[in-house]
């Protein structure tokens, strides 16, 4: 499996199960938080990677913002 099909598999779990994604990305970037810190660039992080997944069926917003 390379990674084009790896990628096909997560968006089109995110895109079935999206909220149960977010939940957990949410969960594990208030984790992530708590143990590091950081948090705008954790914040950052779980949103570019809502936006990867499809589960919020939004445009991820433009770097920088």
């Amino acid at each position: 499996m390379g990674f084009g099909d790896f990628k096909d598999k997560l968006q089109n779990l995110g895109q079935e199960h999206g909220d149960k994604v977010e939940q957990g990305m949410d969960k594990a970037g208030d984790a992530a938080k708590n143990k590091f810190g950081h948090e705008d660039q954790v914040d950052q992080a779980v949103e570019k990677g809502k936006g990867f997944v499809g589960g919020d069926q939004e445009e991820p917003p433009p770097p920088g913002q």
